[in-house]
């Protein structure tokens, strides 16, 4: 618990809008205009090694080079993870038509927030729904904490003894990163896939 209120000041610190969810709620995915990304100079991400959906291990430092698209979610969510991931990665399937040379510049990549379930098979039945080069990946409960962290991601795992069923909240963010992994921009997946799409042609280089 000390370390989920940790991680929500930093996220305040940042001057970043996050809400929690039990995957049934909205949020404002809304962008800068301005020439700087709006997310220039944030103390957002970082390297981190986890599982991914073939059973290996995925550094953040092998896409050194490539723009990415990272989303925090996961596969037993009832709703909003699968809409999110749906205009996300239909947006860059449109800004990927309007220009083929995104496909070799942009890596998008889905993290778990539920590793006691989503595992490597799991991860790969779910992300291949979405876009051919969608990574998912997943890890041991610390690796995923860690990770969470470093992104300013919140999440709480709700278990009732009750039942083996459960939801988890978390904050609802879709980053895009540079190059060089630095921050850019939010991406508002809550708005149309044309709106992605603008918003990706927006900051890719």
């Amino acid at each position: 618990m000390n370390n989920f209120k940790n991680i929500a000041k930093s996220i305040l610190s940042a001057g970043l809008l996050t809400l929690m969810i039990a995957c049934n709620a909205a949020s404002d995915g809304s962008t800068a205009a301005d020439s700087e990304p709006p997310l220039a100079g944030a103390r957002i991400g970082g390297n981190f090694t986890l599982t991914n959906q073939d059973g290996g291990k995925t550094s953040e430092s092998e896409f050194k080079g490539q723009y990415r698209i990272i989303y925090f979610g996961y596969s037993y969510c009832p709703d909003v993870c699968p809409i999110d991931l749906a205009n996300i990665m239909l947006g860059l399937k449109q800004a990927e038509k309007e220009n083929p040379a995104l496909s070799k510049k942009i890596q998008p990549i889905f993290i778990s927030v539920d590793p006691e379930r989503d595992t490597p098979a799991v991860l790969k039945q779910y992300v291949s729904a979405f876009h051919p080069r969608l990574i998912g990946l997943t890890g041991t409960a610390e690796e995923i904490a860690a990770v969470a962290e470093k992104y300013l991601i919140i999440y709480d795992i709700r278990k009732d003894e009750s039942s083996s069923e459960y939801l988890v909240d978390h904050s609802r963010q879709a980053y895009l990163f540079g190059p060089d992994g630095e921050p850019l921009a939010l991406l508002p997946f809550d708005g149309t896939p044309q709106d992605v799409a603008a918003e990706i042609n927006r900051w890719v280089r």
